[in-house]
């Protein structure tokens, strides 16, 4: 109903956490770059999800955000092509959070693995916000305002996209009179309002950090970053655990993150594997490995640190002005259409971004 685009949509984002490294661009920033062409690509910067870890830090959330623009930017997305657009600056998002939180139960929020593994991952024990555990309803919010049929996604965020469905049906069968019989892929023809959305994960669903044990993170300081220097890339693939208690152990290969690196970064996969025989028979050592790997990570940066470079904290301003006016047009559209729906549809409304 609401997609009157002839290309099917995708919406995903980022929280503004500083600038983006390897594990996201793997996971999906290069996926978003192939997919502009064929999709109608909106990319969401969820400042205000940002605020359920770090509500005393919105001046550094704001500027998180133009330091991703810049990342996307470097990494290829085109806002001539695509969408990108804040949050915080668009008010039908904030108004479909709430009615979707009345079709969510408690149980089946803290049965999400994503809302318990941050729990853990961030060691917060008790310790969270109401806010953030409202912020799982406000990220289905951010995808059903633009009515996408895709979302590109990491593999730890599949979990979330299911929940996303389920309220997709919960709303158009209670509200449109749609059947619960029908297939997800009919639900916008029967009449619904939100079409089902579908997980796209990244070619590589998970990339271990530097560590050689946890997910690449930022906030666990095992990240290698976009933005890193030539210098910084060397001296982090030098760090990276291999598996190997002392050179005097042997090779491992299974869980090696220098081998895992090679394989997801080197153009040459034959020259990996001469490699990685070269290593398991002890002809060449962790040395020779993490050198290639922080060359072959440095020849896919370089390109990017010169975009990143050459764009201005105006621009990316330009950019979000621009693309937060289109992503509020849509917004309002799907939020009008809902409130039709159910029956909430009292008068328009106007709004524009100066």
């Amino acid at each position: 109903m609401s997609n009157t685009t002839e290309k099917p949509r995708i919406l995903t984002g980022d929280t503004p956490t500083g600038s983006l490294h390897l594990g996201h661009y793997v996971g999906s920033i290069e996926n978003r770059v192939a997919m502009q062409d064929e999709y109608d690509c909106y990319f969401i910067l969820a400042n205000v999800h940002a605020l359920s870890t770090r509500a005393h830090e919105p001046a550094e959330v704001s500027a998180d955000c133009i330091s991703i623009v810049k990342d996307y930017i470097a990494a290829g997305i085109d806002p001539q092509r695509s969408t990108v657009f804040v949050q915080s600056e668009v008010p039908a998002i904030a108004e479909l959070t709430w009615y979707f939180a009345m079709l969510l139960g408690y149980g089946r929020l803290m049965k999400n693995p994503t809302i318990k593994d941050e729990i853990r991952v961030k060691n917060l024990g008790e310790n969270y916000s109401f806010g953030f555990l409202l912020y799982p309803v406000g990220q289905i919010a951010d995808i059903l305002t633009f009515t996408p049929q895709f979302v590109p996604v990491g593999e730890d965020q599949v979990p979330h996209i299911e929940m996303t469905r389920e309220i997709a049906r919960r709303f158009n069968q209670l509200y449109c009179g749609v059947d619960p019989q029908t297939p997800d892929e009919d639900y916008v023809e029967a009449g619904g309002v939100f079409p089902i959305p579908q997980a796209k994960a990244g070619r590589i669903a998970r990339l271990t950090g530097i560590d050689g044990t946890h997910k690449m993170s930022k906030s666990l300081g095992n990240a290698i970053m976009l933005s890193d220097s030539p210098k910084e890339v060397t001296k982090k693939c030098n760090k990276i655990f291999t598996g190997r208690g002392t050179m005097d152990d042997p090779p491992v290969l299974e869980g090696n993150t220098v081998i895992e690196y090679l394989r997801a970064f080197h153009p040459d996969q034959a020259q990996v594997d001469q490699m990685v025989g070269s290593y398991e028979n002890s002809e060449i050592g962790d040395g020779v490995l993490k050198k290639e790997a922080g060359r072959v990570i440095n020849e896919l940066l370089e390109p990017m640190r010169e975009r990143c470079a050459a764009t201005s904290d105006d621009d990316v301003r330009d950019i979000l002005r621009d693309g937060t006016k289109r992503a509020n047009e849509l917004a309002e559209r799907t939020l009008w259409e809902a409130k039709q729906a159910m029956d909430y549809d009292f008068f328009g409304r106007g709004l524009s971004i100066d």
